[in-house]
């Protein structure tokens, strides 16, 4: 089964929220650019969880729903009452009639 391409909404999503959360989180945990492991390695994590939230805002956007995905799923089939038939048209009984290539 192919994996759905993301729409432009879910790109868009998952852009914003990892810009958005990047730039709260440097803001909210005030590492320093004095260049120590320490802030090398929080900025690294600070990246890391932003991504992840993106992804995450990015798989959770509903998709949208069309017309065309409504018609490809087949119809569910509707319950007959007991003790009554089920009307069969003639022409699931004939083969199927291909025009030939000219």
């Amino acid at each position: 089964m192919a994996m759905p391409r993301p729409t432009a909404a879910q790109l868009a999503c998952g852009s914003c929220t990892v810009i958005f959360s990047t730039l709260a989180l440097l803001l909210l945990s005030r590492t320093g650019s004095d260049g120590t492991d320490a802030s090398v390695a929080a900025i690294t994590v600070i990246a890391v969880v932003a991504l992840g939230l993106g992804v995450l805002v990015a798989l959770t956007v509903p998709l949208p729903r069309t017309r065309g995905n409504a018609a490809a799923r087949p119809a569910a089939p509707r319950a007959v009452p007991a003790g009554r038939a089920v009307p069969v048209s003639r022409e699931a009984d004939e083969p199927v009639r291909e025009r030939a290539a000219s």
